[in-house]
Parts: structure tokens; sequence; C-alpha cells
């Protein structure tokens, strides 16, 4: 029986190229679409830009640009990144679309409608200096739990959540000067009322959770959800849709998370579906939702309560793959420190598929990965190179250089038959499961006993001493490599596509045993992939 399967990506923000962390975090939402297609089922995979907020209007001051050009240049540049590493999007946009903000404001009006959002005073951060409330991002101190530098409503170092005004030695990021605060109104969001569904929620579905969410998410839940401010003063947003509200924007973390439906929307428009329908809860629906642990809190508590607030029959977030930091030496990524390699440095100088391959076989899926350039380069060479390619050509230069390319026929190894058909249900288990590291130990393994049965087998000596049992073993190594084009395409799909253009296979991949044709006859067989070398 066939399945929907929704797929959203965490969306990066537009202040920045996105960087190798932000890979890590993603890609396994590529590996899970791209492998679904194949079994036959129904996607959607969405995901976009967040274009809204501070850290953007930060770096439209820096660059001395409007926030609008600064959001358009980021978005443009993740899309051209995405495309590069082949990413398989159904919808990619931003939230500075026309279609994004009115979904949104319509959301929006509906849940003021049904009293889930009301005004309230409340004392906000501000600085006299700057003459001005301070955004989240504007704000900096030390977080009251673990006493971190941090700034805004969340600790980067224990990651606890907190409302701004609970920093210690509060300060102005702008001007660096003290703060006060000041009383000011907002619409707030009573995700409070949402506390025990929340809970029930968690206890339902937190077996499909990476480690960290369940840890995380069990962790608000027992500190009771409080309500949050869903405006700002700003000027850069969505503005919000009601008189008296002028100088407000709807805040970001509420818009942004909805930028799942709104992009999700796009693409079932493009594929001829029914959205409401497509996420209607029902046993055949999975959803994935892909991001890294700092996002954790935004897809197990605060998404799924602005869902139960719509009062739709959507499948809350069941899968939640959330992945731990990508360090560089030893230290979290980030921007703002200047501590990292963007993707668009990595893409001029490796292969797609040997970044992909790499990023996925080392996954931070249970603690955090260190990144070195040297440990990708022989990652590359050792098993792309010197095992899946190395496999492949001595085949098939062989058979071009003795029999012109012309492929005997011959019998499949009926225990290399078996073995194959269990992994196509073993790795997809694991892809399903968001188990990608595992998925891709499998394929290794796979590759390792490819090249075995080839050692084992001598084929160069069975040529001539007995030429049926060369064409069994020839026939067999041929069948692994069909197979491997389908089982390895979610991880590395350009070298699965050349592959299966040099064996003469349909181009579209699938998930079930392949089979050769018997009087192939091969034409050029270049190599999969150059060895790097490493100065």
């Amino acid at each position: 029986m066939s399945k929907r399967v929704f797929i959203g990506g965490a969306w990066p923000y537009a202040n920045y190229n996105i960087h190798i962390g932000h890979l890590a975090a993603l890609l396994p939402a590529d590996v899970i679409a791209r492998y679904y297609r194949q079994h036959g089922d129904q996607v959607i995979y969405a995901s976009g830009t967040d274009c809204h907020g501070t850290p953007i209007t930060q770096r439209a001051l820096k660059e001395q640009v409007e926030p609008s050009e600064i959001a358009e240049k980021y978005h443009n540049s993740d899309v051209n990144d995405f495309q590069d590493l082949n990413f398989t999007y159904d919808s990619y946009g931003a939230t500075y679309m026309d279609w994004h903000q009115k979904e949104v404001q319509d959301i929006f009006k509906n849940l003021y409608d049904n009293a889930f959002l009301y005004d309230k005073q409340v004392n906000q951060v501000y600085c006299e200096h700057c003459n001005k409330f301070l955004a989240d991002r504007e704000i900096g101190g030390t977080c009251p739990v673990c006493g971190a530098d941090a700034r805004g409503d969340q600790c980067d170092t224990c990651l606890t959540a907190f409302d701004p005004q609970e920093l210690k030695e509060k300060h102005c990021l702008i001007c660096g000067g003290d703060t006060t605060l000041k009383p000011n109104h907002e619409l707030v969001f009573s995700l409070s009322q949402f506390q025990h569904q929340l809970q029930d929620y968690f206890e339902e579905n937190h077996g499909y959770w990476r480690a960290n969410a369940v840890k995380e998410t069990a962790k608000y839940l027992e500190q009771g959800l409080p309500d949050r401010d869903a405006t700002r003063n700003l000027n850069w947003g969505i503005p919000v849709p009601f008189e008296g509200y002028e100088e407000k924007r709807i805040y970001v973390w509420f818009e942004a998370v909805l930028g799942y439906l709104t992009s999700g929307r796009q693409a079932a428009q493009n594929l001829g579906i029914d959205f409401d329908e497509f996420l209607r809860n029902s046993p055949d629906l999975e959803t994935y939702y892909v991001h890294g642990k700092d996002n954790i809190p935004f897809h197990t508590v605060i998404f799924p309560g602005l869902l139960l607030a719509m009062g739709k029959d959507i499948q809350l977030p069941k899968h939640i793959i959330s992945s731990e930091y990508v360090t560089m030496n030893e230290e979290k990524m980030s921007k703002s420190k200047g501590n990292l390699i963007t993707v668009r440095e990595l893409i001029q100088s490796f292969h797609s598929d040997s970044i992909r391959f790499f990023f996925l076989m080392n996954n931070p899926e249970k603690k955090d990965m260190n990144f070195n350039a040297e440990d990708l380069i022989n990652t590359h060479n050792k098993i792309l190179v010197g095992g899946f390619g190395n496999f492949v050509n001595r085949n098939l230069s062989f058979l071009k250089k003795k029999f012109d390319g012309v492929v005997p026929e011959g019998k499949v190894d009926p225990s290399i038959q078996e073995l194959t058909e269990r992994l196509y249900d073993t790795i997809g288990g694991k892809i399903e499961s968001g188990d990608i590291r595992s998925a891709v130990e499998e394929m290794i393994h796979y590759i390792q006993t490819a090249n075995k049965y080839y050692d084992n087998g001598k084929p160069w000596v069975l040529v001539k001493e007995d030429p049926s049992a060369f064409a069994d073993i020839t026939a067999t190594c041929l069948y692994i490599m069909a197979n491997m084009s389908n089982l390895f395409a979610p991880v590395i799909p350009d070298g699965c596509l050349r592959l299966r253009e040099i064996l003469k296979l349909p181009i579209q991949e699938s998930w079930k045993p392949a089979t050769i044709n018997g009087s192939l006859t091969l034409g050029d067989c270049p190599v999969l992939y150059e060895r790097i070398l490493n100065n």
C-alpha cells in the first residue's frame, strides 16, 4: 500500500550563506524524500529561506542595504547551493513571498477570531540610547541556567528557552549599553492552553524521535508551557493584519514554522494534490521534520501547538529528525563567530556525491561531528573510489578489454541475490526510521561484499579456465552494480545515475531488485569518481 509522505526541512536564516552545519542537519531529509519516491509513494518535500527577523536586519545594517536585498540575496544563494548538492525539494520558498505572507495572515486572523491570540501589556527590554524596544537577538547577557554567554530567548550552550527578561547582566548588542524594562502591548499566543494535549502528543509520538528531541521536549513540558508573544515592534516582517498594530510585525517564530504549510501547499498545487487532504491525519501518512537540535522546541512544541489551535485534522509532526552540531576545532559552527565553512566553499572543491556521502556517513545523529577536510578526502578516495568505483571499473574495463563490451550471459549467484533482496528491506527500514548513518553502513558493507566476491571468484583466471563460471560471476557482479544504482541513489545520486546510463538501465530508480539484460553491450565506461590528491 502506497503512503503519503510529507517532509519538512528546516528553513535557514537569510543572513549569510548556509554552512556545513546546516548541510549535515538537512541532508537526511533529501535522502528520505528520494527513498520514498523510489518506493513509489506520494511525496511532498518542502522548505525555504527564513527571511524575516533580527538577523536579517542586522546583516542589512552591516552591509548598508535594505533587509529585502539581504533576504533575496541569501535566498538565491541557498537555492543555488541546494541545487548543486542535488537536493530535490518539491517547493523551496522564502518567507517574503506573497503566498507565504497571505496564508500566515489568514492563520493569524483565524487564531485571533478563536481567542487563541489576545492582547496583553508586557514589560519588554528597552534601550534608552537606541530609543527602541529590543528584539531578542539584540539582547545579550548571561544565561540564567548555566551561566554561559547568551542572547535573546534561548541559550545556545544548554538550549534552555526563557523570556529575554530573565537574562542576567542584560545589555544592548547594538550599542553595548545597559537596558531597562518598559511596558508595551503585544498579541500573545495562548500556548499554555495546549499543555495537556501536547503532553499526550509527546507520549504517543516520542518513540519516533531522536533522543535529543525527547530530552529537550520533556524538559519544556515539565517546566510548563508559557504563552508566547506573537508580535514584535519591527519594521521588517509580515504586517499584523489588524488596526492598532501598524507598528507591529508577526513574530518570526510564529510565521517561520508555518512555512511548512505554505511551502507545502505550493508544492501540492504544482503536483495537482489537495494539500489539506494530503496532510489529513491517518495511518497512511508519514510526516518528517528535519532540523538541528537548536530548533527542537519549535518543531515538537510550538508548531504542534499552532496546528492544534488551527483546529484542522492535520497530523502533528510524527518523525523528528534532529541532528547534533557540526563543530570546527571542537567548537560549534557559528555565523556570528565566523567559525564556519560555507557549503559553497565545499562545492567549489569537491564533487556533490563526495560531500553528501561524507556528511551522511558521519552524520551527527547522536553526538557532535567535528569536520576536517582531510577526512572528507580520505573517505572519498577509500570508499567512493577505492570501493564502489573500483568494483565497477575493474568489472567493466575487463569486459571492454576482453569482450569489446559484449556481456556474456550467465546466472546470478542465489546467495548474492538473497542478500541483495534483504538489503532493500534493511536499508529502507533504516531510512524510514531516520537512521541514515546505519543505512550508509549497510551500503559500505555491500561494497565490501562485492569486492570480496570478485576477488574470491578470480574472473581473470576463470575467463580462460572455465568460461561458464566466468559468465556467472560476471552476471552476478553486474546484478550487484544494477542494485547498487538503486540502493545508493538516495545518498550519491550522480554516481548512481552515471552507472545506470552505463548499464543501460531505466533512468528512474526504483526500490526493488533490478536485473540486467542478458544481451547487454556496453558503450563508454568512464570511471565513476576520480581520486582526489591530498596536498
